[in-house]
């Protein structure tokens, strides 16, 4: 009864949190001396003072660029993806926008990373057993708890964080992530789909990939209307009602 216990409790077991479990392990064995690093107790923290030259900056170099890549991963992706996953649990794009836009106005003044939802991430809790919103808060809840504990220590330790397994990761939540396109039922679809990819990866901008695959869809739009007007008067030319 025991081992039927244990078997079961460790088939509840996220892979991705024993495979993460491995990589804090292969980094202490790798870099022994990081022990010696560690330091328990927060990082300080400081309101960052902004120079119109830094807001000049930060606007032309970061918003601009990452303004549609943020639109599309950030708020239409992970739109569209939430109810593919969870039908009849959708949620507006202005909420997720909102969300976003307080994140980064809030963490921003204290030097945090800019951060989003993202569909890459959803895609990844999804793959690794994710499926309710108590996974999210379990997951803050553990980041906070080890910030507060370990602080800029735990940067350290994952500095020497094997690439491999974090690419094994990346890889199980990219294929869940791309096999959202199951539903497409056209070739124009996957049509424009592969000219997003192909501009985003030739040209290194995803925004440029996104502008082509928008006229793409126009153009394929048009001619699907023009097909169906020279149907039309075909039809009432002929007189067939």
């Amino acid at each position: 009864m025991r081992s039927k216990r244990i078997k079961k409790t460790m088939a509840n077991i996220p892979s991705a949190f024993i495979v993460f479990l491995l990589g804090v392990v292969l980094a202490f064995i790798r870099k022994p001396a990081v022990v010696k690093d560690i330091k328990f107790g927060p990082s300080p923290m400081e309101i960052v003072q902004f120079t119109s030259h830094a807001w000049k900056q930060g606007f032309i170099k970061g918003t601009i660029p990452q303004l549609p890549l943020s639109i599309l991963n950030s708020v239409i992706a992970v739109c569209k993806l939430s109810s593919d996953l969870f039908p009849g649990k959708e949620f507006s794009a202005t909420s997720v926008s909102i969300t976003v836009g307080l994140m980064n106005l809030v963490g921003c003044w204290f030097g945090a990373m800019p951060c989003c939802h993202g569909a890459g991430g959803l895609a990844g809790q999804y793959k690794f057993g994710g499926r309710s919103g108590g996974c999210v808060a379990i997951l803050g809840a553990a980041k906070m708890a080890l910030g507060l504990v370990l602080g800029t220590s735990l940067v350290r330790i994952l500095d020497w964080f094997p690439v491999g397994i974090l690419g094994v990761l990346l890889l199980f939540a990219g294929l869940e992530l791309a096999m959202t396109c199951r539903d497409m039922n056209s070739k124009g679809e996957c049509f424009v789909m592969l000219i997003c990819t192909a501009v985003s990866l030739v040209g290194s901008s995803a925004a440029l990939g996104f502008v082509c695959g928008m006229v793409v869809h126009v153009l394929l739009k048009l001619r699907n209307y023009s097909s169906r007007d020279q149907s039309a008067c075909t039809v009432f030319i002929n007189g067939t009602p």
